[in-house]
Order: C-alpha cells, then sequence, then structure tokens
C-alpha cells in the first residue's frame, strides 16, 4: 500500500476525511449507533516486552507461572450466561458451549508469541558493554545480555548454558495453532512451557539503562533499525541496516493481526537517543553541571547543560570550575545509577526520546527516519509482499498493556479487593486518576500520588509500613524510592556480599521494607522478604496516550499463595488485557 493510500485509511478510519478520497467500506473506530461494526481480528500477534535489569527475577517468576492463564483466557474463553456472569469453560477451544451459554469472546486459534528484552546496550556509551566480562554471572563466560538489540528471544537462560527454546520453524517465536490449520502446524501443547522458559530465560543481567519503549519500537516500527553504534567524532552514530530483525519483524508481524505489546518492567523507561552526545549518559564520567535556571524550571530556554553553547542566556558562574573550566557534578550528585530520573532538572538536558515517538507510532500511518523522512509506519503496512494478504491493521486493533510500577491499590476499581479488577482506561480518566498518578510532565508538576512521585528523599504522605510499598527508606542518595512492594514467596539470604546473585538486602545498615532481620546473620536485617518496583511514569504515559487501546497493572501482586483465587499472581493484570481485547475479537 502506498503512503498516499494509507493516510486516506487511516484518515477514513479516524474520521477525518481526505479531499478526493471515497470512505466507503472503512470502518470508524468511534463505533456510534450508526455506523459499521468495529473491525475485528481472527489472529493475535502478541509481543511481550520483559525488562531484564537487576531484580527482575522474581516478577519474571511470577510472569512465567502465568502463561497457561494467558494462552487460556485469549484461546479458550470461558462460557457466560445472559447476564455475562462466567459459567463454565470447555476443555478445549473448539468445544461448543452448553446451552444457554455463549463463549466471553471468540476463541483465537492463530496467534503468534514473541519475546524482546528491554537491553539495547548504552547508544555508544560504556557502562553497559555488549560483551561485559565484568559480570561475574556467567563467569568464565562474558556476559552478553546488555544489548539483545530487540531481537527476539529463544534463550532458556541469561549464560546460554541451557539449549535454546525451539520456536515455530526457527523463527524466533512461537505459535498456537491447536487444531492444526497452519503449514506446517505448531506444537500448540507445549506452547505454555516454552513460553515460560523463555521468559525465565530472559534474565536480569542486562542493561540497568532500560529500554522497554525502544525496544518494542526497534522491533516493531523502526524503519531503518540500525545494526550498530560508533562514536564518531565524539558523536554516537548509528550505522548499517539490522537485516536480521528486519526479517524477524517481517514473519512475526502480519498486516491484519491484532496486535498487543504486554511489558513487564519494575523500572522507568531509559530509552537514550542514539545519536550526537546523547551517549554521555550512559558514559563512567560525572556529567556537566546543569545551569542555575533547571534548579526552579527545567522548562525554561536557559534550562542547558554547562557544558553546552549558553546562545543569549547570560553568563552562569556556576557553570564554571576555580580553574575556569566546565563544573562538573561531584560523584555524590551524579550517581551512574540515577542517571535517567530526572535529567532535565539535574543535568540541563533530556537524553531519551519523547514519549510521543512511542504514542505516534501505535497510532500513526507514518514514522520517520534518522534522517527526518516521513515513511510508511511498519505496523501499518504490509511486510510480505509475497502473500495474498493486503489488509492493513486498524489502528483499533492495536493494544498497549504494562504491569508496571504502580500499587495496585491505587489503580483497581476495589483498592482492598483486585479481584474484582483493574480500572479501565475511562474509569482511570475519571476525577483527575492519570493526573495522580503522572501530574503533568510538560509544566514539571509531579503527581498527587506520592508513591508515584520519582524522589531520592522520603516523601510526604507515605507512611511508614503501610501495604503499598512497605514506607519509604534511607536512600544515601544513591536510589529511588519505591512505588510499591509485594511479599516473595521464599526470604533470600543477602548475607553473602560476594554472591553474584541480586539481592537488594546486602548491606546490612538498612531501613528497607524489602529487609528483615536474618537469623543466619546475627539478626543483621540481610534477609530478603520483598519485591520491590520503582514509579513507571513513561510506560504509563504511552498507555494514557492510546486512550481505550491501552492497559495499566501493577506488577506488585496482591497475592501470591492462594493459586486458585481471581486475585492470584497477574491473573487481574491477565484478565484486565483479555476484557479490552474481547470486543474485538
Amino acid at each position: 500500500m502506498g503512503q498516499r493510500s494509507a493516510m486516506a485509511l487511516f484518515s477514513c478510519i479516524l474520521g477525518l476525511g481526505v479531499t478526493g478520497i471515497a470512505c466507503q467500506g472503512v470502518v470508524n473506530v468511534g463505533g456510534g449507533s450508526n455506523e459499521p461494526p468495529l473491525p475485528k481480528a481472527d489472529k493475535i500477534d502478541l509481543l511481550l516486552v520483559v525488562d531484564n535489569s537487576r531484580s527482575m527475577a522474581d516478577k519474571q517468576e511470577v510472569l512465567a507461572k502465568a502463561t497457561e492463564d494467558l494462552v487460556q483466557a485469549i484461546a479458550n474463553p470461558p462460557c457466560v450466561d445472559a447476564n455475562g456472569v462466567v459459567v463454565s469453560t470447555p476443555s478445549t477451544a473448539v468445544e461448543p458451549c452448553p446451552a444457554g451459554q455463549v463463549r466471553r469472546h471468540v476463541p483465537v486459534t492463530d496467534i503468534h508469541i514473541g519475546v524482546i528484552s528491554s537491553s539495547l546496550g548504552s547508544r555508544g556509551g560504556k557502562l553497559c558493554p555488549d560483551v561485559d566480562s565484568n559480570n561475574l554471572t556467567c563467569a568464565p563466560n562474558p556476559n552478553l545480555t546488555n544489548n539483545d538489540k530487540g531481537h527476539l528471544l529463544t534463550r532458556a537462560d541469561a549464560c546460554g548454558v541451557t539449549p535454546e527454546v525451539p520456536t515455530y520453524e526457527n523463527k524466533g517465536f512461537l505459535l498456537w495453532d491447536p487444531i492444526g490449520v497452519l503449514s506446517p502446524p505448531s506444537n500448540a501443547g507445549e506452547l505454555a512451557q516454552d513460553l515460560s522458559d523463555i521468559i525465565r530465560g530472559v534474565g536480569q543481567i542486562g542493561c540497568g539503562y532500560e529500554s522497554q519503549l525502544e525496544s518494542w519500537y526497534r522491533f516493531l516500527a523502526d524503519p531503518e533499525p540500525y545494526e550498530s553504534i560508533s562514536v564518531v567524532n565524539f558523536e554516537a552514530t548509528p550505522q548499517g541496516v539490522d537485516v536480521e530483525l528486519l526479517a524477524q519483524r517481517r514473519d512475526f508481524l502480519r498486516p491484519d493481526s491484532m496486535l498487543v505489546i504486554l511489558t513487564l518492567t519494575d523500572e522507568n523507561d531509559c530509552s537514550i537517543k542514539e545519536t550526537g552526545l546523547h551517549y554521555l549518559v550512559a558514559e563512567p564520567e560525572t556529567l556537566p553541571r546543569p545551569r542555575s535556571e533547571c534548579a526552579t524550571n527545567p522548562n525554561d530556554p536557559c534550562c542547558k547543560s554547562c557544558g553546552q553553547d549558553p546562545g543569549d542566556c547570560p553568563v552562569d558562574p556556576t557553570c564554571f570550575n576555580e580553574s575556569g573550566g566546565i563544573a562538573r557534578l561531584s560523584t555524590d550528585e551524579d550517581p551512574v545509577n540515577l542517571r535517567c530520573f530526572d535529567q532535565k532538572r539535574r543535568f540541563g538536558i533530556d537524553f531519551l526520546h519523547p514519549v510521543d515517538r512511542y504514542i505516534n507510532a501505535l497510532t500513526q500511518p507514518t514514522v520517520t527516519t534518522r534522517a527526518g523522512d516521513v515513511v510508511p509506519n511498519p505496523i501499518f503496512s504490509d511486510l510480505d509482499l509475497s502473500d495474498t494478504n493486503e489488509t492493513i491493521r486498524d489502528p483499533g486493533l492495536v493494544f498497549v498493556a504494562g504491569i508496571v510500577g504502580v500499587p495496585w491499590q491505587d489503580i483497581a476499581r476495589d483498592p482492598s479487593n483486585l479481584a474484582a479488577g483493574y480500572k479501565n482506561a475511562e474509569e482511570l480518566a475519571q476525577n483527575g486518576g492519570w493526573s495522580a498518578l503522572l501530574g503533568n510532565p510538560a509544566t514539571s508538576t509531579p503527581p498527587s500520588n506520592p508513591y508515584m512521585i520519582e524522589s531520592v528523599a522520603q516523601r510526604t504522605g507515605v507512611p511508614a509500613g503501610n501495604a503499598k510499598n512497605g514506607g519509604d527508606r534511607t536512600t544515601h542518595n544513591e536510589d529511588l524510592q519505591y512505588a510499591c512492594t509485594f511479599p516473595l514467596v521464599e526470604p533470600r539470604d543477602c548475607s553473602d556480599e560476594a554472591s553474584s546473585i541480586p539481592c537488594d538486602c546486602f548491606n546490612d545498615d538498612n531501613d528497607s521494607p524489602l529487609c528483615a532481620p536474618n537469623p543466619n546473620d546475627g539478626g543483621a536485617r540481610t534477609l530478603q522478604v520483598a519485591a520491590k518496583a520503582y514509579p513507571s511514569p513513561r510506560t504509563m504515559s504511552v498507555i494514557e496516550g492510546v486512550g481505550n487501546q491501552g492497559v495499566l497493572t501493577s506488577i506488585c501482586p496482591s497475592q501470591l499463595t492462594d493459586t486458585s483465587a481471581p486475585d492470584y499472581a497477574y491473573r487481574p493484570a491477565i484478565q484486565a488485557l483479555v476484557e479490552r481485547m474481547a470486543s474485538r475479537l
């Protein structure tokens, strides 16, 4: 489909109209009473974006245990009565419901499922090397998971010790085809286990500058994903085109499927721009100080780095050291662990891609190349011209869900009972719900919900011992406060500081809600009893930005003990996603 045709299609779908273009037969996303039915899909392309940074293993395990729920909820929906109440669930997707009952939605028997990680390296910086020999987890072999390049993952463990998980025709993704209509058919009976193995294999030793958003953008929408990045004349320079990724995209992404992106992450997104001097945020040296305007108004035109040309801004004496050189931040002011936090205020530069890049990729017919040229968006294009399928995906068939850092109590329909489900997009938008969670980034207005404020300091309104995050703690300016926490099924002994296993209680002098007295360590607080998550405002902003196509859930589960309960693990998150998808199946 040509660019003009794609634009015309979107204009018709969105009700905008295009001069000289007939819109007959194109369905309006609005779906009003006088409009044709909304387009539906009979196949799904499901992409899981799994954060593989430190401390993610606990959450990956919870998701891995939910794969059977995920597959069954989509492929074998329950039967409901006339009031929509679940009455029974057939044993297979092809088995009919009993008399007087109907499926909650049409069973889907054609699903592609792929998994990618959040690690894209450091865009030319040194802090996340592609080959990391300093990480001893895989010793004597190096860690190779700092840059997964947005490729589909098939590893069963992060160090590559065990064989890779087999995928459909070795294409990198799993295929759900329970009735064997595709050629060749898939091994559908092993899908849930294979998916669990891949999720666990993503690991937790990847780059700490998580690029959850850019990873899926690179895999699905980037028109020319680079092969590598080199620093040329002190500037990061993308080079080549990743043909392996393009081949994976072409095989995975059908033009007429429902596209679902599900992200699992316990931190904020840090998708560093891959050009110019932005790689400096991932260098070990401290950064230049910001101009003084940044402290009071990061949106001030003169809020810049002291290392930048001041332009028409007045001379700022704080920008110079005693020798007259550019003043740099101290290591206490600029710990590398906090490089992705509050960048404009702290550094005078925003090193990250704007979130509009990702919202536009999910909703618009075009994207831009590195040179700024406007080209068709691969998400809304036919990538395989060798077949007869020329249908272009309706934008209403793209869904984005996040299992992220936010207290479940603050986004649940019933704050005391997650079994009642998560609020959908319309419910979240009521009574300033999104503003409470996100504030207004454009004006640097923080969220009114204290648990969602990114801060190294303890926050007003977060009492000690609360049920959401257990209370704020002393961070020594080295870490952010938590959005939420949840009890571990099995406590973790952190008394061995030489251990390569990530642990949050190595330092026995802590007041962290994650840690408790360790009977094996003389009562020191080196027993980790809970897992944590930080606020995830960038991922959440994208979910808000796609409106009713977004699904927000919490990475901190309500409970992990009663496996049969509706609020077990990530079952409510899966239910919220399927609830939203159902109208288009």
